[in-house]
């Protein structure tokens, strides 16, 4: 196993000696600003702790991983594309974001079934105009650090983008071309009148909405589980991540780091490169 460790700042030489030494590894390389490979390293108890607390992410990548072994990148939209909770910012349009954002953080814990969260979050919204859907995203939406770099890269490499989100088309669909992301699905808002219902018309893209459109996806690509990559932040995101072959937790909800292969709690959205191989 390589141990790639990565920061958003300079690792000092004696961070990454202390890390060589615990993991017992044969060979210390630079191979980017602020990011180091580790060669036949091994898994040691303290690492967790030590990485946590100077801010630094880690992970064990075995030595025969390339990034050109993957073929698809099914992301996760809200909190993880980019950095806000769309729903949590349309309610401020209302004047009841504390109460929105109340459940959409249970739901995310996965404390509350994300469908039903969606139905209460929505009905809250019934009556506002649709136009507060376009000032969100024109006014507060936000790429998170490093998604342009990522997708850039991937797009080099010949891997597909799918964007999955229990959010709405009106920004999964915007995103998409923005960003030349290949594929994207979503709910969708009813409106009637120029007005929000508090509806959400047809099925919710659930936990296992998210799966199934990454099986559906990785199915007509041809492609095997293990050349697919699945990021999030969310309990909703656990199914499609346990789908994948590789699963990202990115500065995720803590039931959501436990269960990915690797977690990124502190560099942006590049930081999944280096474990690309």
């Amino acid at each position: 196993m390589n141990l790639i460790l990565q920061a958003l700042h300079d690792i000092p030489a004696a961070q990454v000696e202390h890390l060589a030494a615990l993991s017992q590894s044969a060979r210390v390389e630079q191979v980017a600003a602020h990011v180091f490979r580790l060669s036949a390293a091994s898994p040691h108890d303290d690492i967790v702790g030590y990485c946590f607390a100077n801010r630094i992410d880690f992970g064990f990548v075995p030595a025969t991983r390339r990034i050109e072994n993957f073929g698809l990148l099914v992301m996760d939209m809200d909190s993880t594309l980019i950095s806000i909770e769309c729903i949590d910012e349309i309610a401020d349009m209302q004047g009841i974001k504390p109460q929105v954002a109340e459940i959409t953080e249970a739901a995310m814990r996965g404390e509350i079934d994300f469908s039903e969260s969606l139905k209460r979050r929505v009905a809250l919204l019934a009556g506002l105009d649709e136009g507060a859907l376009a000032q969100v995203y024109n006014e507060r939406l936000r790429l998170n650090p490093g998604a342009e770099i990522m997708l850039a890269a991937l797009r080099q490499q010949g891997i597909k983008t799918l964007l999955v989100s229990g959010g709405f088309t009106l920004f999964t669909e915007r995103l998409k071309n923005q960003l030349g992301l290949d594929f994207a699905h979503s709910n969708t808002l009813e409106i009637a009148n120029g007005k929000l219902t508090g509806k959400v018309l047809g099925n919710i893209v659930d936990a296992q909405g998210k799966a199934d459109w990454l099986h559906k996806t990785r199915e007509a690509l041809g492609l095997r589980p293990e050349q697919v990559i699945a990021m999030g932040d969310g309990a909703n995101d656990l199914k499609m991540m346990a789908a994948a072959g590789l699963s990202i937790a990115y500065h995720a909800k803590p039931v959501v780091q436990k269960q990915a292969s690797h977690a990124l709690n502190f560099v942006g959205l590049d930081g999944l490169l280096p474990l690309l191989g």
